[in-house]
C-alpha cells in the first residue's frame, strides 16, 4: 500500500462480507462481525444491497452492483479459508494484512489460539478503533503493525512474541495483488522461516486475467460519473501469479501446495447463485503445508 491512510480495500471487503451475512450460503457462511466493524455511513450501501432490490439512479446503482459483486467473491473465499483453518488447528494463527478480518472475534475454533494480526500501522489503528466493542473468541489477539513494503515481517513477529518453534496457521488473504513480486518473495521467505513442521499457509491470490483487468478498469471509470471516490486509487494492483508460479515460489520455501482452486470452482460447490463468473475465475485460494507433525 503506497499510502499511510487506512486501507479502503479493507472496508470494501468488510462491506461485502456484511452484505452476504445471513443471505448467502446459509449454514456454510456467516460473519456477524462484519457489520459491527463498519461505520454508520459505510453501512448504508450494505443495507441497500441486502434488500436485493437495485435502486434507481446512476450513483446508487453503481454502488449496489459493487456491493453485490464483492459479496459474491467473499463467500467462497471466506469459506475456503475458514475450512482450511479448522482442518489444521494450531496454537498460533498469523493473519498477514488482516484489514477488517473478524476471525478472532467470530470463530470459536480459535479459543485456544493466539491470533497475530499483521497490518500497515494506519490500517491497524483503524481496526483497533472499530473493534473496541467486540469480544474476542480467540485466546488472545496481538496486533503487529508493519508496512510489508518497507519493514521485515520476521522482526515484527519476533517482537510480538510469535514462537517459531510452534506450528502456525498463516492466513494471507487479499494482500498479494498489492505487493510486487519481490515483496511477495520476501514475505514468503519470512513466513517460511517461522514455519515449524506441520504449519500451514492459506494464500489468496489473483491469477493473470485480461478480462478481470478490463473489468476493474471499467469499474474505476464508472466511479467518476457516479461521483464516488475511486476505492483503489491509492492501492493499485502490482502482481498476478499463475498456479504454477505460486507452487514454485512456495516449494522453494519448503511449503507443499495441497490444494489450489479458483473461486468459481469453490462457489459452485456452495448453495449460492453465481453471477460474476469472470471475477470469481481469476481469484484463487491455495493451501500449502510445511511437512512434519500436524
Amino acid at each position: 500500500m503506497a499510502t499511510r491512510e487506512a486501507s479502503r480495500t479493507a472496508v470494501l471487503v468488510c462491506q461485502g462480507r456484511a452484505v452476504a451475512h445471513g443471505r448467502m450460503a446459509p449454514g456454510r457462511y456467516a460473519d456477524p462481525t462484519a457489520m459491527a466493524l463498519l461505520r454508520p455511513a459505510e453501512r448504508v450501501p450494505v443495507e441497500q444491497a441486502r434488500t436485493g432490490q437495485a435502486p434507481k439512479g446512476w450513483a446508487p446503482r453503481v454502488e449496489y452492483e459493487s456491493m453485490t459483486a464483492i459479496a459474491e467473491v467473499m463467500v467462497p473465499r471466506t469459506i475456503a479459508i475458514d475450512d482450511a483453518v479448522r482442518d489444521r488447528p494450531h496454537p498460533q494463527v498469523v493473519i498477514v494484512g488482516a484489514g477488517l478480518d473478524g476471525r478472532a472475534w467470530r470463530m470459536p475454533e480459535l479459543a485456544d489460539t493466539v491470533v497475530y494480526e499483521v497490518d500497515h500501522p494506519a490500517s491497524q489503528q483503524d481496526k483497533r478503533d472499530r473493534s473496541q466493542a467486540l469480544r474476542p473468541l480467540a485466546r488472545a489477539v496481538r496486533f503487529v503493525p508493519v508496512d510489508l513494503s518497507r519493514e521485515p515481517l520476521d522482526a515484527a513477529l519476533e517482537a510480538a512474541g510469535h514462537d517459531r518453534a510452534q506450528p502456525t496457521t498463516w492466513i494471507w488473504e487479499g494482500v498479494v495483488p498489492y505487493l510486487t513480486r519481490a515483496e511477495v518473495g520476501a514475505a514468503v521467505a519470512a513466513i517460511a522461516g517461522r514455519c515449524a513442521p506441520g504449519s500451514r499457509l492459506v494464500l489468496n491470490y489473483q491469477s493473470p486475467s485480461v478480462v478481470a483487468w478490463c473489468g476493474r478498469l471499467v469499474a474505476r471509470v464508472l466511479t467518476r460519473p457516479a461521483r464516488r471516490p475511486d476505492p483503489l486509487g491509492s492501492e493499485p494492483r502490482r502482481s498476478a501469479w499463475t498456479p504454477a508460479s505460486i507452487r514454485a515460489q512456495l516449494a522453494a520455501a519448503g511449503l507443499t501446495v495441497a490444494t489450489d482452486d479458483d473461486l468459481l470452482t469453490l462457489a459452485r460447490r456452495l448453495p449460492i447463485a453465481v453471477r460474476h463468473r469472470r471475477s470469481l475465475r481469476s481469484g484463487r485460494v491455495a493451501v500449502a503445508d510445511r511437512p512434519g507433525a500436524g
